[in-house]
């Protein structure tokens, strides 16, 4: 079967940190673009960063900028996303997604255009 597996996802204080894995398996994800959205109940999905097949170009939402991280670890099919200073607002379900990229091509894809999805997973950011 192949899937996106995400997990790291827990209930923390503001301030606090969290890491979110995405492990794939079925098929090889260094040679696909892979992003972290996010949705909240009542608000649209948001796309919070994404990664390049090979790690070296990055996007971050505004939102988040200087406080989350997106890594990858091609050896290991897994892609990380840091989280520091979680604020509230940051509470969401957080999903990966993986779309097949091309030598050059473009880092940003529509949710529909991701070829694979993982289930989710929960982070709260509350006191």
């Amino acid at each position: 079967q192949l899937q996106l597996v995400e997990s790291g996802g827990g209930l923390v204080q503001p301030g606090g940190s969290l890491r979110l894995s995405c492990a794939a398996s079925g098929f090889t994800l260094r040679s696909y673009v892979t992003g972290w959205f996010r949705q909240a109940p009542g608000k649209e999905r948001e796309r919070v960063s994404c990664i390049s097949s090979s790690g070296i170009s990055t996007n971050y939402a505004d939102s988040v900028k200087g406080r989350f991280t997106i890594s990858r670890d091609n050896a290991k099919n897994t892609v990380y996303l840091q989280m520091n200073s979680l604020k509230p607002e940051d509470t969401a379900v957080y999903y990966c997604a993986a779309k097949l990229s091309r030598l050059g091509g473009s880092l940003f894809f529509s949710p529909d255009e991701y070829d694979y999805w993982g289930q989710g997973t929960q982070v709260t950011v509350s006191s």
